[in-house]
Formats: C-alpha cells, structure tokens, sequence
C-alpha cells in the first residue's frame, strides 16, 4: 500500500469547510459546526489566525480507533445490524440517549436494520435537543455536516442525511474520509473483537495486539486454538502468549488492554508458582478462589508486559470513565492514576500509555506522567467526553510534564464517518488550548507553534516507532 497523502492546506480546510474553518477562527456563529467557537478572544485576531491555520493544516496521527477494516463494510457480517445514517450517532452518542431517558426498546429500534430516516426520526427527537450538544452530539452534527451537508437533524433532513450516507459510502471511503478530510496520517487500531486484525490497509489501519484475554479469564479458546496449543500448565499458556507475540509483535504497534473496566489496575509482580495451580485449575474448567484468580491474572498480566517490553511495543492501558450507562463504579477509577505509578515502578523498561486523560481525574494523571520517565498520555476519546475538561488539560499538561509524552487525538469509534467530528473537535480544543496560554503569558507564540506538530503527530511517531513499522507492514504476509 502507498504511503498516506500529506494534508494539505486546501485539504485541510475541506476537513471542515471555509465558512467552518472561518467561524472557529475566530469569525461567525449560527450553524452546529460554529458551536465549536469560544466566545471571541481578547487579545488580537492575528495570534489566533496563527495557531489555528497551523493547527488546521497539521495532520493526525489517530492513536486509538475501533474501525473494521473498509471491506468488512461491505460484507455480510458487517452490515449485519444498521447500514444506514444512524451509524454516525451510534456508540457513545446512544448513551447520552440512554441517561436523557431514552427507552432501550426505543434505541434498539433506532440502531437497528429496518425502520425508514423518518420513523428512526421520530423515535430519536424527543431526545435529541437533550443530546445534540454533549461532545458526543457536537462530533455526530458535524460529521452529518460535514459529510452529508445537514447542518442538523429534523423530519426535513433525515431523508438528506440517508442519501448523504449511501452517496459516502462508497469503495474507496476510508482513505477519503480519514486522509482527505480529516487530516489522518494513520490509525492505530484496537481490533473488536479478536486479538489482532490483519489489515487489508495496515499502513494507514496500523493495529494493536490486545493482550487483555492473555491474562484476564485467561481467554483459552481464543488465544489458545489459533495457536495450536491445548494448555494444561502454565508454562503452556506462556508459550501460546510467545506464539502471538512471535507472529504479530513485529507488525503491531502497540498492545493494548482496557481490563480496567473490570478491576482496578493495581497488578502485582506475581512468581509464577504463585500462580501454577490456578492455571491448572482454569483448564479443567474448575472454579478458582478470587485470590487464585487475582494471582494467576496479575502474573499473566506481567509476563504479557514483559514480552511487549522486549519488542518495543507500548503498553496501552484503559483509564478513567467507561463507556455505556448505569455501571461506572467512580470509587475504583479515582485508584487509577496511583496505580500507573506502581506500574512504571515496577518495570521501568517498559512504556506505559494510560488512555484517555483518566477522566474525570485528569490532575492526577498529569502528576504521573511529570513523574514517571516512562508514562505517557493519550488524550484518545477525551474530546468527546467532555471537550472543554479536554481543553483545559491540555493547557494544564503542557506547562507541568514533557511535551514529548502527550499524544492528542484517537477517534476511539467503530465506524469511520464517526472519526471526522471527533478529529475537528480535537482541533479546536487543541487550538483554544494554545491560544490561551499564550494570551495568558505562559507560552510565547514561537513556543506554541513548535508544540503544534509534535502533539499531534511527532510524538506518536516516535512512541510507537511508525517509520520503522511502515515498510515491515507494507511487506506484511497476509498481503
């Protein structure tokens, strides 16, 4: 596959249009996409134009997606449940739904295969203006804008919004959506639901090997069965986790877990005769104590992160709120941050990126990061959380801990129309970010416009050594 098209100027503007690109720069207001734009800044125009235009033409690296591969798309299984302009407020947008008061029998017909854009209409209106502004909200407004030039959801434009989706998704669309108008470089992609997808676009759809089913359960049959192992002991179960390692850690970028969303993160060094007979226990299908099963997951936990260490493959890590509604225990993620410490503590060989700012405490992982030499930050999803939290970060990160351990922007989507809104929201907070700390005197604007290319595509480069990743996948065997 060729290398990814450089964004250029023209084509960044395109990612939101010139009358959108104007307005958050500091002109114009009315339509979704100007909901973007803080009140106008106090200091003069020409510092904003500035960083904004850099910023604008400045492409992503996109450190966490959850996209298929585009031909799935076009497949039996993948258009399994809705193909339609419902895809675009799909996954996180349903749980604003859900906690606005939405029925599940009513959003189980919205996202399902069937219902025609005005009956899905009516079942989504009484909750949309609830909805519609949540950073969830603004990305779907402006993808549907941007996309399918709807400036917003009503009985007139549902039609409009189905005709703009066929007309997009078409052969070809990842590419032009992420690259051309979102100004993406590359993806890296957490596969769902199996350990590794092999890429039929691997440059532009890099992936991470999850090693969260390494350790958690342990996951036999799918990490067991594609190795052709039968495990009895534990020293077979580290040689099917070798066997995955030695196929796929050469192209993977980086591993990644989110078992945070079941436990607390706060994994022990673990010998593995501590561990020894719950494995054993697990494979004959026999019921293990929780202590025998917090021993054999925090050793399998650390031999998964020792093997990632010795390929250079970065350990990306859940942190902070959980998606979905109704099951977010607020109690265990505020231990979040003070575990990564003991993380980093306990294999300083190893590169640690805890995701998604540890929302909502956020303070704390900025600690951790100014630290911990080998902690990193992926600000991956927290645009859409909640963007001025986002913003705010930013500003509070780059004037505390090294600027060479952010990484800025991950759509943290399943479907790729989704990743264009979130990429322009991103923008903007990063652009707000910078604008204020140079009008409030903590950066000079020389400062500021070094910082632009180094968090959102510099860094990434470097962490997960994507120079050296692309040739090994252009050349990958599944090819």
């Amino acid at each position: 596959m060729s290398e990814s098209p450089r964004l250029s100027r023209r084509s960044a503007f395109k990612a939101v249009g010139g009358t959108g690109a104007a307005a958050l720069m500091g002109g114009g207001a009315g339509s979704a996409a100007m909901l973007l734009a803080s009140e106008p800044p106090q200091q003069p125009t020409d510092l904003r134009k500035q960083i904004f235009s850099k910023v604008w033409a400045t492409p992503f690296i996109d450190t966490h997606e959850h996209l298929c591969d585009e031909h799935h798309r076009f497949s039996a299984e993948g258009s399994a449940g809705a193909d339609d302009w419902s895809v675009v407020l799909s996954g996180y947008l349903g749980s604003d739904l859900q906690s606005a008061g939405m029925p599940q029998e009513a959003q189980g017909k919205f996202y399902s295969k069937g219902p025609s854009p005005a009956e899905k209409w009516k079942l989504l209106e009484p909750y949309w203006p609830a909805v519609k502004n949540t950073g969830y909200g603004l990305a779907a407004r402006i993808s549907l804008r941007q996309l399918y030039d709807v400036d917003d959801l009503s009985a007139a434009t549902v039609e409009k919004a189905q005709s703009g989706y066929e007309k997009v998704r078409q052969p070809g669309f990842y590419k032009r959506v992420l690259c051309e108008q979102s100004g993406i470089s590359s993806c890296q992609v957490n596969a769902l639901p199996g350990p590794f997808l092999e890429s039929k676009m691997p440059t532009l759809m890099m992936q991470d090997l999850s090693i969260v089913g390494m350790f958690a359960g342990p996951a036999l049959e799918t990490f067991g069965k594609p190795s052709g192992i039968t495990p009895t002991e534990l020293s077979d179960w580290h040689k099917v986790i070798d066997w995955w390692f030695g196929k796929y850690g050469k192209y993977a970028v980086a591993v990644k877990s989110q078992d945070a969303y079941r436990r607390e993160i706060n994994y022990m060094p673990t010998p593995a005769e501590a561990a020894s007979e719950a494995f054993k226990k697990k494979a004959r299908g026999e019921p293990v104590s929780s202590d025998e099963r917090v021993a054999l997951e925090d050793h399998l936990f650390w031999y998964a992160v020792r093997k990632a260490a010795e390929q250079g493959l970065p350990v990306k890590l859940h942190t902070g709120y959980y998606a979905g509604q109704n099951s977010m225990p607020l109690a265990r993620l505020i231990n979040n941050a003070g575990s990564a410490c003991e993380l980093c503590r306990n294999a300083p060989e190893a590169s640690f990126v805890f995701m998604h700012i540890c929302y909502p405490y956020y303070e704390e992982l900025i600690a951790v990061a100014k630290q911990w030499t080998n902690a990193f930050v992926d600000m991956c999803w927290s645009w859409i959380i909640n963007p001025i939290a986002a913003k705010d970060f930013l500003k509070k990160y780059l004037t505390t801990a090294p600027a060479n351990k952010i990484l800025t922007f991950g759509g943290d989507y399943r479907y790729v129309e989704q990743v264009l809104g979130h990429a322009v929201l991103a923008r903007q907070g990063i652009a707000l970010a910078l604008c204020e700390l140079v009008e409030e005197g903590w950066l000079s604007l020389n400062d500021a416009m070094e910082l632009i290319e180094p968090i959102m595509n510099g860094n990434a480069k470097r962490i997960f050594r994507l120079a050296e990743k692309e040739p090994v996948l252009r050349d990958a065997p599944w090819l």
